[in-house]
């Protein structure tokens, strides 16, 4: 993995900016006004860092990976950057989307609709390209494996001084939606399997490690006897499969619902925490540099005056653990990114430890032990679970490197997540102020991430389709106008105390109407303190977990408090798109599993979809305490003026592009919200969307 030939030592950074091709992008023959026509660029980020550099120092396990000849740490990483074919017609701002477990978000959310993110020929509805943006996206996580276009980081793996492996301790778990016979050990409720690189078991005796199941979180752990189950593939061979050292079997097979964990001793850990260093030198490179140390040309040298990033979810994750850490101070001190957009991420990512497992979730009962960042969780200067005072931002505030946030959740980032814990102090008893260069705005009545369809799934309720694409698409232009121009964004918008839209899940005070066929409980996932050894760094979620499983805490100071509801169980504060303030049903961030094991724990990052009753008739013969379609709308021509105004009026508030307000508009238009009845679909027909 070799970054430079022979010659003159090149500084830590990007050594080579490997081109593998350059092609046109035809986009079906289009071009995008002024910005003419676009090119893709492949290529590969060859790097290297000094284990010594005081601003890569807080890298795990750096200063035990393997040096080349100039002393230096290398990585290699995928590239794909889209810029205008014409420089003089790129808009200047270098679009950073960070990819989620290798796949790329960033291209279908600003331009609605690619069905194939890695196909640069489906470009939607082309909005980027006609802002003239130019969009990378990179490989940052170490242990996602090839196929399907993923993009990828390779890392070295961390050795002792001798150069004899590293073993250690390593808890994984696993809850399966669908019955399974055999697992990759790094499979789990928010990884599928043989998407990521595994750690493999020194011993395939499985009287060596350690295999348990209970049905909740907090059951007492059930010993499977070493008879049961074996490090085996069972993928294509019958149990006892083939031995396998990065495979887990179950005779009898993987009970959905039910958690499964595995203690093992593992070798060889990755040092993934090379994921913020090459971000940190490639987004540098780009902006600040005319070659790499080869002398092959940056290939936008001279067109990018400014940087934003995107990351949803676990991106969003390590965009947050990227500005803690520091990183968004490159090597000489300059700014790395101007602007940043995490997105339903209210955590920080676990890649900066030993035996990382980037790829985890959390939930009330899913992955609910892993490690988490203790303090600090807010981006006000504020008292942490740790006892210490801190924000996000103070190692950017100590290098002047700080960007400007737009932070966007969905309603179960506030149940799953504990978004308050980042807008309130920890006993949830005042509003913390947000600083100036900081938004958040809370896509009211949505779930983590909206469904195609309200079906029935592992909740007992239909999953929540309620879309938030144009919400979004609106905040991260007004991000970029932010970064390029100066122009501010509309005013934050989410539940405060203050107000008293921010308030307790406790059933009895919250309010919940007596919906028919629905279940409430006030479950959220309530912040630990996990004793998980003495190389645990919980302030900067880095170092080496050596107590498996940890031992958890409450934390008896923090209250996790929940979006205030209206009459018919939506949710008021925070931006309400068109689905949500001229609403077909009571949709939710939260549900709850309907099957055993597990019945009544939170149901992963799913949220709920109760339609309302459609008629008056309806209505009373459900005994439905919400009010009917009709009763809301009186008919299809009402309901579509609903719609018109809130879309005028969010257009008005820079919450929703033009271009977006119209197709609602015309959508509701040709829709068959409350259009009279028909043979086929009764009285008072109407779809999901609006």
């Amino acid at each position: 993995m070799s970054a430079t030939g022979e010659g003159t030592p090149s500084p830590p950074g990007i050594t080579w900016f490997e081109v593998h091709r350059v092609e046109p992008v035809a986009f079906g023959g289009r071009t995008f006004g002024e910005r003419g026509t676009y090119r893709k660029i492949v290529a590969t980020a060859h790097g290297e860092v000094d284990p010594a550099h005081p601003r890569s120092a807080l890298v795990t396990d750096l200063a035990l990976a393997p040096t080349n000849a100039r002393g230096r740490v290398e990585y290699a990483s995928d590239v794909v950057l889209l810029t205008p074919t014409d420089p003089a017609h790129a808009s200047g701002l270098l679009f950073c989307d960070i990819p989620n477990r290798g796949n790329r978000t960033l291209l279908d959310t600003l331009n609605h609709g690619v069905e194939d993110v890695n196909d640069p020929r489906d470009v939607g509805d082309g909005f980027a390209m006609e802002q003239g943006y130019t969009i990378l996206a990179h490989g940052w996580q170490g242990d996602v494996l090839p196929g399907e276009d993923r993009l990828r980081l390779r890392v070295p793996v961390a050795r002792w001084a001798d150069g004899t492996p590293i073993t250690g301790l390593v808890r994984t778990e696993y809850v399966v939606s669908e019955p399974a016979r055999s697992l990759t050990l790094s499979s789990g409720a928010f990884v599928d399997s043989g998407t990521h690189a595994s750690y493999a078991t020194v011993d395939l005796d499985p009287r060596a490690a350690k295999l348990t199941r209970r049905s909740r979180e907090s059951d007492v752990r059930v010993e499977l006897p070493p008879t049961e189950w074996a490090f085996a593939d069972c993928t294509d061979t019958p149990w006892p499969g083939r031995p396998s050292p990065v495979h887990l079997a179950v005779k009898d097979g993987f009970e959905p619902g039910a958690i499964y964990e595995l203690l093992y001793t593992a070798r060889d850990p990755l040092v993934l925490g090379l994921g913020y260093v090459a971000t940190r030198d490639l987004v540098s490179f780009l902006r600040y540099a005319d070659s790499d140390a080869r002398g092959t040309p940056n290939p936008v040298a001279g067109v990018i005056t400014s940087a934003a990033a995107f990351g949803s979810s676990q991106s969003g994750r390590f965009i947050r653990g990227f500005l803690h850490l520091g990183f968004n101070a490159d090597q000489y001190g300059r700014r790395v990114w101007d602007g940043v957009a995490p997105h339903v991420a209210t955590g920080r990512s676990t890649i900066n430890l030993r035996f990382g497992q980037p790829g985890r979730g959390y939930g009330q009962h899913e992955d609910h032990l892993f490690p988490q960042a203790e303090s600090p969780t807010t981006w006000a200067t504020a008292l942490g679970y740790d006892g210490r005072v801190g924000s996000l931002l103070d190692r950017c505030t100590e290098t002047d490197t700080r960007p400007l946030v737009v932070q966007t959740v969905s309603s179960t980032e506030y149940w799953q997540g504990r978004m308050s814990l980042t807008t309130t102090d920890l006993a949830g008893t005042i509003d913390l102020p947000l600083p100036p260069d900081v938004r958040v705005y809370f896509l009211t009545g949505t779930q983590h991430g909206p469904a195609e369809e309200p079906l029935l799934e592992v909740g007992r309720h239909p999953l929540n389709p309620t879309p938030y694409f144009e919400t979004l698409r609106a905040l991260l232009v007004a991000l970029a106008e932010w970064v390029c121009d100066g122009t501010a964004p509309p005013p934050s918008a989410f539940p405060r105390l203050g107000d008293q839209t921010l308030v307790p899940p406790d059933p009895a005070t919250f309010g919940w109407p007596s919906i028919p066929g629905a279940t409430y409980s006030g479950l959220v996932n309530r912040p630990l303190r996990l004793e998980t050894g003495p190389g645990f760094h919980g302030r900067d979620l880095s170092g080496v977990v050596s107590v498996e499983p940890p031992v958890p805490s409450e934390v008896p100071a923090a209250r996790v408090l929940v979006p205030r509801i209206d009459a018919d169980g939506n949710e008021i504060a925070g931006v309400r798109s068109t689905s949500h303030a001229v609403p077909l049903a009571t949709s939710t961030g939260w549900n709850i599993r309907a099957t055993d094991p597990g019945a009544g724990d939170l149901a992963g990052l799913r949220g709920s979809w109760l339609a309302f009753p459609v008629t008056t008739a309806q209505r009373l013969t459900r005994g439905d305490p919400r009010a009917s379609l009709e009763e809301r709308y009186g008919d299809h021509e009402g309901y579509v003026a609903a719609v018109r105004d809130v879309a005028t009026r969010l257009v008005k508030e820079r919450l929703l592009l033009p271009r977006d307000a119209e197709r609602l508009v015309a959508e509701a238009e040709s829709g068959d919200v409350l259009l009279p009845p028909d043979d086929e679909e009764g009285p008072g027909r109407h779809t999901t969307k609006g």
